[in-house]
């Protein structure tokens, strides 16, 4: 079947929201005949509630976080017995009985093999790391790509798709990035600063007095920049999620862009933007990258005080020089994992602020599930039934209004109208893209919402105006909706659809690949591979939206004939604007503001004189 889904992704966007989140789209062209963007902002969550989140996806991988632990906890403390064993060197050296070579010795072999060990451990906690981030990363892309095949159509209907795009690329690489080394680093940094200390009050409690003079000058000035920072990370994000929409979207639209001369335009706009993402990224770098400096003047303000009042306790007699050589190590370890992790603190403020407009996607609420007693629909006969169905996009601009009619299985039922009459909408909601606000849409006698979705789809096949192909061979996009069949079904489908001739004059035949939306074929080759597509799938209800308005005249009477032998004892929606192709309808509604205004035959509505004999009077006169 031709996934109904498949729409062009070209378009005229105008709006430029970032996080737009529409409760519902206001009356959109629909998912058959045209796209709809809008909606507010998201409002941001919390901080620390996206990174208990953030944290929570890294569940399963608490063994590899055990091990990194372990190595962590081994690394920091081969670091801390490193400068008490240098200190014990220093005094064996400077001994009243002159050098003490045996112990000197001996703390040089120590000391060597603890570094090694300690470079053995980082290497090993770095794997571990990289393992660790990677495969939560993949999980989170993995979980956001299966998001969005659940999400209903309208959210895609309300949003800018480079900007979705943005969502699974650059915010998922953020989450990464701040994945693999900060919070390895932050548990090292952890046990550092505490194994520093206490090594700093066993050597000397007033030194280490004197060194926390330090604490509250790098705790204000990191809590200051960084509440700064948050905000300007998330605006950097969004920006970039700007930019990449507005690339989608002019590389899709390239020639509507260079038919209407707005290269320029476009080009500006491009600027413009880009130059809104160097702005805010500029100001959230020069901001973090402020914390640094400033916390090496603090750092080195605290080195100078401990060192002065080490000199002062030495003459005293009350510490040893030895001693206070270890303790100015452990006091820069205690420094240092206080800069590090404020460092990395900016770099978690990126991920996080990734990790939030991912999540903001997987917090949509998805399509209603399947009630429960949802039957499949087998074997379906095609009998349609409108029961006046009222339906709304918004509460207060009514779609559709009291629509009622009965199609038979096997006929044929045309919808005219101008442009917003409501048309696509009464598919959209036959296809349950949408469900009725009142009144009911039966299928053989049932309720279309008892049966299950995908097997209410599943009978379905449509043409679309507009159609889409993917990036593939010219087969894997005939199978699409089939993908099972044989090869001899498809090259009969594609004959029926009056596109094999063209397809075995290309260079490799049915194995030729398309590029993205089959731009190295004409528009109505593409139409042509979609209309194959369909007769390949064999559906029971077909949906025809214009389905040979790209082709010329003469393919235009060759693929009637195949339609019209398609279309043969299935029952048969056709959206028309043409209203020539229409005649052998069995029943045409005419769709006035929601409403069904007239329906009839072709000669019965052109013999009452009404709208559509004005409407056909003025295409044929």
């Amino acid at each position: 079947m031709s996934d109904p889904r498949m729409r062009s992704a070209a378009g005229e966007r105008k709006d430029r929201a970032a996080d737009p989140a529409p409760p519902a789209p206001p009356r959109p062209m629909g998912h058959f005949g045209g796209h709809h963007r809008g909606g507010p902002a998201a409002k941001p969550k919390s901080f620390t509630g996206t990174l208990r989140r953030l944290w929570g996806w890294l569940g399963p991988e608490r063994g590899r976080l055990a091990l990194a632990l372990l190595a962590v906890m081994g690394s920091s403390v081969l670091a801390l017995a490193a400068p008490y064993g240098v200190g014990v060197a220093v005094d064996a050296i400077g001994a009243e009985t002159g050098v003490d070579a045996d112990l000197l010795r001996i703390m040089i072999v120590v000391l060597a093999a603890a570094y090694l060990t300690d470079a053995l451990l980082h290497l090993a906690q770095g794997r571990l790391s990289a393992a660790i981030s990677q495969r939560v990363v993949r999980r989170l892309r993995a979980a956001l790509f299966g998001k969005l095949q659940k999400l209903p159509l309208a959210y895609f209907d309300a949003r800018q798709h480079g900007e979705l795009m943005s969502r699974l690329a650059n915010d998922i690489d953020n989450v990464s990035s701040s994945l693999s080394q900060p919070a390895i680093q932050f548990m090292s940094g952890a046990v550092a600063l505490i194994g520093s200390l206490a090594m700093m009050l066993f050597i000397s409690p007033l030194l280490t007095l004197a060194s926390l003079v330090t604490v509250p000058l790098v705790y204000g000035l990191v809590r200051s920049i960084t509440r700064r920072t948050r905000v300007l990370f998330r605006e950097q994000q969004a920006a970039l999620g700007r930019l990449n929409a507005h690339v989608e979207e002019t590389i899709t639209g390239l020639r509507t862009v260079r038919a209407y001369g707005r290269e320029e335009r476009a080009v500006a706009e491009f600027d413009e933007l880009n130059g809104d993402l160097y702005d805010t990224g500029l100001r959230a770098q020069i901001l973090s990258g402020f914390l640094m400096p400033m916390l090496n003047v603090i750092g080195n303000l605290g080195f100078t005080v401990v060192a002065v009042a080490g000199g002062v306790l030495a003459i005293r007699g009350d510490i040893t020089v030895g001693a206070i050589a270890a303790f100015m190590t452990y006091s820069r370890q205690f420094v240092r994992p206080l800069n590090d992790m404020a460092n990395l603190f900016n770099m978690i403020q990126s991920g996080v602020a990734g990790a939030e407009r991912a999540f903001e996607v997987l917090d949509e609420r998805e399509e209603p599930p399947d009630p429960p007693g949802a039957v499949p629909l087998e074997h379906p006969r095609g009998h349609v039934v409108f029961e006046n169905v009222r339906f709304s996009y918004r509460p207060d601009v009514p779609a559709l209004r009291d629509v009622s009619f009965s199609v038979p299985a096997g006929a044929t039922v045309a919808l005219v109208g101008r442009t917003g009459a409501g048309k696509t909408t009464i598919v959209n909601l036959l296809t349950r893209f949408y469900d009725v606000t009142e009144g009911r849409i039966l299928i053989d006698g049932r309720d279309i919402r008892e049966y299950t979705r995908d097997s209410l789809r599943r009978c379905f096949g449509v043409v679309l105006q507009d159609t889409y192909l993917f990036a593939g061979t010219i087969r894997e996009n005939i199978k699409y909706g089939r993908p099972d069949a044989t090869d001899e079904e498809m090259e009969e489908a594609a004959r029926l659809a009056g596109a094999d001739r063209f397809i075995r004059r290309l260079p490799k035949g049915y194995d030729t690949v398309l590029t993205e939306n089959g731009g190295n074929l004409s528009h109505g080759e593409r139409q042509l591979l979609a209309i194959a597509r369909v007769m390949l799938t064999r559906p029971s209800i077909l949906i025809l939206d214009e389905a040979t308005s790209s082709v010329d005249t003469r393919t235009e009477r060759q693929i009637q004939r195949a339609l019209l032998n398609l279309m043969k004892g299935r029952t048969s929606f056709v959206i028309a604007h043409r209203l020539n192709t229409i005649r052998e309808a069995d029943e045409i509604l005419v769709i006035e503001d929601g409403t069904v205004v007239e329906r009839g035959k072709h000669e019965e509505l052109l013999r009452r004189g009404g709208y559509y004999s004005r409407m056909y009077g003025a295409q044929t006169g």
